[in-house]
This record gives C-alpha cells, sequence and structure tokens, in this order.
C-alpha cells in the first residue's frame, strides 16, 4: 500500500472524508453513468452511499495529480466476522449463500468495484487488484464472491452472455449460489448448440471476463436488481484455484 512510482496513491478509507470521497466516484458510475439509484443516495451532494458503508473496508486508488476528486478507483471489502456484526452480507439480499457460509473456509466480499472513466483500460485495475491480493494474503482469504453487473434489467439482449456464463462457467456444487426467488432470473436462456460463443462473449463486461481468466465461477441465477438498473451475477472465486499466474502478477504489483 502506498505511493508507487506511477503516481497512484493505494490505501484504505480513514475517515468519514476519505468517505466521501470514494462515495462521490461511485456516484459519477452507478448514478450518472449506469443509472442507479436507491433511499440513500444523496443527489444533492453527488455521494452513491447504502447502509452497508460503515462495515465494509474501502480500497482506494488516488490520483493525486487530478483537478478534483483525487479518488479514481475503489473496492469495497467485508470479511466473514465483519459481516456477522452487520447482520449480513450484502449480497444476502440478493442470492442464497448457504453453501459458501457452510463451506468452513474463510470468506470476503467485494463489491462497489468501479474506476472513472478516463482511467479505464490502463494500469489502474491492476494496483486495484495488487492492493486486494495484499490483503487476501494478509487475511489468509480462501473463497471471494461478490455480485457483478449487466446494465439494464431486461434479460432479452443479454440472454447470449447469460447462457454463456450458465453453461461454460457455472459454479461446482459446493460453491454454487442461487439467486433469490423474488428476482430470480433464470440464465439458461439459450441452449449450447444455438449460442453465438463469440458474439455472447463479447457482451459481457471486462470485470467479469476478468474474474472469469483467474478461475472465477457464476452462481446458479442471475438477479434482476430495479434499484440499481441492473441484472446481477455472482462470482465466485476459490483462491485456490485462481490462476498462479495472475496472483503472482498482483503480488509483484503490489510489493512495488
Amino acid at each position: 500500500m502506498g505511493m508507487n512510482d506511477t503516481g497512484f496513491e493505494l490505501r484504505f478509507a480513514t475517515s468519514e472524508a476519505d468517505l466521501r470521497l470514494a462515495q462521490n466516484l461511485r456516484y459519477d458510475v452507478f448514478v450518472d453513468e449506469l443509472g442507479a439509484g436507491g433511499a440513500f443516495v444523496d443527489h444533492a451532494a453527488r455521494l452513491e452511499r447504502d447502509a452497508f458503508d460503515p462495515v465494509f473496508e474501502h480500497l482506494m486508488l488516488l490520483d493525486h495529480a487530478r483537478k478534483g476528486n483525487p479518488c479514481v478507483g475503489v473496492y469495497r471489502l467485508m470479511r466473514a466476522e465483519q459481516a456477522h456484526a452487520a447482520g449480513q452480507f450484502y449480497c444476502d439480499d440478493e442470492y442464497d449463500l448457504t453453501p459458501l457460509k457452510t463451506s468452513g473456509r474463510k470468506l470476503l466480499e467485494l463489491g462497489r468495484s468501479c474506476l472513472h472513466p478516463d482511467y479505464r483500460g490502463g494500469t489502474a485495475m491492476m494496483h486495484l487488484w495488487s492492493g486486494l491480493v495484499d490483503y487476501v494474503d494478509q487475511h489468509e482469504i480462501e473463497i471471494l464472491f461478490g455480485v457483478a453487473s449487466f446494465h439494464g434489467t431486461d434479460p432479452a439482449p443479454l440472454s447470449g452472455a447469460l447462457s454463456f456464463l450458465h453453461h461454460r462457467h457455472l459454479a461446482p456444487e459446493p460453491l454454487r449460489v442461487r439467486a433469490r426467488e423474488a428476482e430470480y432470473q433464470p440464465m439458461n436462456l439459450i441452449a449450447p448448440e444455438d449460442l453465438d460463443r463469440a458474439a455472447a462473449s463479447r457482451a459481457i463486461p471486462a470485470l467479469i471476463k476478468a474474474y472469469l481468466r483467474m478461475g472465477g465461477y457464476v452462481g446458479e441465477g442471475a438477479f434482476i436488481d430495479k434499484v440499481f438498473n441492473t441484472t446481477d451475477v455472482c462470482l465466485v472465486m476459490d483462491v485456490l484455484n485462481v490462476s498462479a499466474k495472475h496472483l503472482a502478477l498482483y503480488r509483484q504489483a503490489a510489493m512495488a
């Protein structure tokens, strides 16, 4: 953690002022860009926030040379003991997490991952992931999970991508969480033999693809989040199965 030779600073939020910087970036991305809402959003102050913010840890990537808000990337992290204090994981509202909770393994929930548009496609995400890997090592985390989103709530334009994820990346039974029935959206919408795999793969957001490349899986079914204007899938990663190449790369970056 700390400043590196790229000019970025990577650290956790340590004050209310830090949290507001992270929430302001989240407003830019989730509210302005993606059309999210919610009872806790402060439109006047341009803050995207929720009731879980006080119990998550907020990993921030800062560029102090940037005018305005220096926070250009953020990740929310919550370990099982923090979720116990909060009464639940964030994902509990969308997915039945029983397979993970009864696994006896150390869990870490990820959420609200975002980058400012000007920093996408470069090294910023790698810096955030290096901090994440450092945290996983420090706390001996064994299972990572969290929801990742497709923009919009209409499953029709997402049918190819959702089907591709279901057929190619469904979590093994011991880790197969399932979307809650209230907003359950089947992902098995197109048979494998009828699927345009290239088009389906192109339609998958870059963040989800990155998790899959590292060895991640998806849970059973998607969840329609009408408040956030998204169709969510639950990604699950067993640290033992994460690509050794990726882990080594991010650990090296964390030490730089």
